[in-house]
């Protein structure tokens, strides 16, 4: 069987495992290259409306508000593990074919604000080195492409796999509350240019097409409440603007995070004091009742 795997171990063995389970589209079919703007590729079209996405059911987030004190004592863990978090996390270069610059107009010349303001949560199926694996891979094919921002181990390691003011190629085909991107007018748009993806890494026994698995540990749970702290302050995301791949997909094709303990990760926002204001204060480190 196999343990908790430790990210040193991973890094000293990634292999070859393509992560075919994911069936992945992450970026769309035919967008401009990585690092260009939309008016860079010849497509804008000014005169044209954008194409508002297909119908969706609107987001309804399983977290609660709470604006009662969390548990002082994990308050206190999440927030030192919080202030340790830029020393500790492992950071990793995956290749440019797999990611973007966040685009400031769209392929039809429409304004567009490059802060994220989603965080879509996702799961690797496999495990974590075959996903840096991945993205450090050149692919020059479009459906190829893809990425997230941060991968958590199961023992709760931090991988940084892109900066957050980039575009992950994350979600193909995917709207949140009727909002996407279109960057290439011959396809459907993406959340990929405002969203901030983050994946679990899948437990053994999860490494199939099952619809559920045992779960993921309490040190996922905690290092995702941490980074997901030191987002929402940096760019002002609400707790209700935390989704999942299974929802903004489009296509009907995605189920992650499978097995997703969603009362795990709200006693550790509400302990972070997160799940009562619209936006965060400005201070983590106040107490929750200031």
């Amino acid at each position: 069987m196999r343990a908790a795997r430790t990210l040193a171990a991973v890094l000293a063995g990634v292999g070859l495992l393509a992560l075919g389970a994911f069936a992945w589209r992450a970026r769309q079919p035919g967008s401009p290259p990585p690092a260009q703007s939309a008016s860079a590729t010849g497509t804008v079209h000014t005169q044209q409306m954008a194409p508002p996405p297909p119908a969706q059911r609107r987001w309804r987030t399983p977290l609660k508000r709470r604006c009662q004190a969390g548990d002082p004592t994990l308050r206190q863990e999440l927030l030192e593990r919080l202030r340790r978090l830029r020393d500790n996390r492992v950071t990793v270069a995956i290749h440019p074919t797999n990611y973007g610059e966040r685009f400031s107009r769209d392929a039809f010349g429409r304004p567009l604000e490059r802060r994220p303001k989603v965080i879509v949560l996702h799961e690797t199926v496999y495990g974590i080195g075959s996903a840096i694996n991945t993205f450090v891979t050149p692919h020059p094919r479009d459906q190829d492409q893809v990425s997230y921002h941060a991968l958590i181990g199961q023992d709760g390691t931090v991988v940084q796999v892109l900066d957050p003011d980039k575009r992950a190629f994350g979600a193909g085909n995917s709207a949140f509350d009727g909002a996407w991107v279109v960057t290439n007018p011959s396809v459907g748009g993406s959340v990929n240019n405002f969203a901030l993806h983050i994946s679990l890494e899948t437990p053994l026994d999860g490494e199939d097409a099952d619809a559920a698995h045992s779960g993921y540990t309490l040190a996922q749970y905690d290092a995702l409440a941490v980074l997901m702290a030191d987002w929402m302050f940096r760019y002002s995301i609400p707790y209700q603007n935390i989704t999942t791949h299974a929802h903004v997909d489009l296509g009907g094709e995605r189920s992650d995070p499978r097995s997703f303990d969603w009362q795990a990760l709200e006693q550790r926002l509400q302990a972070l004091g997160l799940l009562c204001r619209v936006t965060p204060r400005r201070s983590l480190f106040r107490s929750p009742a200031s």
